[in-house]
């Protein structure tokens, strides 16, 4: 055995969880009865593991004798009440290795049965113990009162047994949280950073010139007491007298919120990109958001500044547009009206599940698997035995999980969700500063059939019939206002009621058909509402989420 056992791990350790023992009359009729312990001593326990844990309720540690291994020791567990039996009685003992370590179980061991009324008096006491106490007390070193001063601590004095088992209790409280938690590299500074060179030609073993850590000449020099090393150069990112990090900063704020920032270009603010259409604007955001003059206003405050900006009045103007204006400013550079531009893939998903009252609001937690067409993940698989492997078959959740936000759903890179790419979102193979807008027919077609949006729909029409009264107007007015926060037009209220008839008509000769759309999707329905009623109100609601008004910013 390793380091000569007594364990068969590699460092001779054992950990024994349990002990249970049975006792039968020895005649064939006679049940065996489980047998209760009173009390368990040994000659040495790890820390952390005590003998005491095999009979203690709750206890799950067990024993182990790590670092005296090699050696032999003994447990001794002392009977309830003694087996008596005038033919002899037959037991049956169970010990239990239930640990988290592997292999920590015996590879030698005796079971041996005693008679003793006191099969724990000195005999528990360790040999070296024992050894000492035959000293007289002017006879010992001082290494060996610290071992009688230990083992009396451990092992005898009822005052420290609760700080003893609270200390035990707590060591396996944090063994438990590192083996659970999730662990994540740290990049930790050198003691003495190596030499870095030019490399001639690329080729590592050609040295050039030494270089040492520095920013570019034509920005600020980096603070003077300022370490070369990461915590410098993040001090030196944010230092007041940076020309970049603010500015570019808030020129992002400014792009998400009117669709192009104040510099055209977010990715290059450099010679080759385009110059601010408004530089004292950029200016003044950057010095503000860096020192605001605002009271109460923390530094560098993102929530700050995005109040800032949709609180402006240049945020809060009108989208609507003359043909004059249209001609001489087409891309609203000039800021002469609100801008106008399609929402984000994610913003358009969560939009729908709000208006619809389905959004889970829950914030943070684990990634989620909304749903998706089958067999997207399954066609990438370069295993047949791909489905042991992590991400290789998708795995729809269920509940509330459906519902979460979508900035905590699963991506997977090399197949993205495909709802959120149909509506521009990136691949993430690489960064992308600013997202591509377009407008394609898949995207309508996503909008009127994929099953987020069908369901969608479906508890939308219910909100229509059971908040907003019974009248087709008052319904559809309600929609409108929860979709695009304004009533309908008396010709759009017409298109709409049309719609709601000719579609009640088809479902109330088609009971199969309602059914079918009611079904989509995993929310419960509304039993209590009529059904061709309601597959008719959900193909409305459809319309109305799928209105091009629904999905802009304007």
């Amino acid at each position: 055995l390793s380091e000569k056992g007594p364990g068969r791990s590699e460092n001779g350790n054992a950990v024994l969880t349990g002990v249970r023992l049975k006792a039968s009359a020895g005649e064939e009729t006679s049940k065996p009865m489980p047998v209760k312990f009173k009390a368990a001593g040994a000659d040495f326990s790890q820390d952390g593991f005590p003998v005491s844990s095999l009979i203690e309720k709750g206890r799950k540690a067990g024993w182990a004798i790590y670092p005296q291994v090699g050696k032999a020791h003994a447990a001794l567990l002392q009977l309830e009440k003694p087996i008596a039996s005038d033919s002899g009685a037959e037991l049956t003992i169970t010990l239990d290795f239930r640990s988290q370590f592997g292999q920590h179980q015996f590879g030698h061991f005796r079971v041996s049965v005693t008679d003793s009324n006191n099969p724990l008096g000195k005999e528990t006491i360790p040999s070296n113990v024992r050894k000492i106490l035959a000293l007289a007390d002017d006879h010992r070193t001082e290494s060996q009162r610290n071992d009688l001063r230990k083992y009396y601590r451990e092992n005898v004095s009822t005052a420290l047994k609760d700080v003893k088992d609270r200390l035990a209790s707590l060591r396996k409280d944090q063994a438990d949280a590192e083996a659970t938690e999730r662990t994540t590299m740290v990049m930790e500074e050198m003691a003495k950073p190596r030499d870095t060179f030019v490399l001639l030609r690329g080729q590592y073993d050609q040295h050039g010139d030494k270089v040492s850590p520095d920013v570019p000449k034509s920005l600020p020099p980096m603070p003077a007491d300022a370490p070369h090393n990461r915590l410098g150069l993040a001090e030196w990112l944010v230092s007041p007298s940076h020309p970049l990090t603010a500015r570019v900063a808030v020129n992002r704020y400014w792009q998400a919120f009117f669709g192009t920032g104040i510099v055209k270009t977010p990715g290059d603010f450099g010679s080759q990109g385009e110059e601010p259409s408004h530089p004292a604007l950029l200016d003044w955001l950057a010095c503000e958001f860096m020192d605001p003059t605002q009271p109460n206003t923390p530094k560098w405050d993102t929530k700050a500044m995005v109040r800032l900006i949709v609180t402006s009045a240049t945020y809060r103007q009108s989208s609507v547009v003359s043909p004059e204006l249209l001609a001489r400013d087409p891309e609203n550079r000039l800021l002469a009206r609100g801008s106008r531009y399609r929402l984000p893939a994610e913003f358009i998903r969560d939009e729908a599940l709000s208006v619809s009252g389905l959004l889970n609001p829950e914030i943070g937690g684990r990634s989620v698997s909304p749903y998706q067409p089958k067999g997207l993940w399954e066609e990438l698989m370069s295993r047949s035995d791909g489905a042991k492997w992590t991400a290789q078959v998708y795995v729809q959740d269920h509940g509330p999980d459906l519902y979460r936000r979508t900035m905590y759903t699963f991506w997977k890179r090399t197949s993205p969700p495909p709802t959120l790419t149909t509506f521009d979102a990136p691949d993430r193979e690489t960064c992308v500063v600013r997202r591509s807008i377009t407008n394609t027919p898949l995207q309508a077609l996503v909008l009127m059939n994929d099953p987020t949006y069908v369901e969608a729909s479906r508890k939308l029409a219910e909100r229509m019939m059971t908040e907003a009264g019974d009248d087709a107007d008052g319904r559809i007015a309600f929609a409108f206002r929860l979709a695009m926060s304004r009533d309908p037009q008396p010709q759009e209220l017409s298109v709409l009621k049309k719609i709601y008839a000719a579609q009640l008509d088809v479902y109330q000769h088609d009971q199969a058909a309602a059914d079918k759309l009611l079904k989509v999707g995993e929310s419960p329905r509304n039993e209590k509402l009529d059904q061709p009623e309601l597959a008719a109100w959900t193909t409305v609601a459809s319309v109305i989420l799928n209105l091009d008004e629904t999905i802009t910013r304007s």
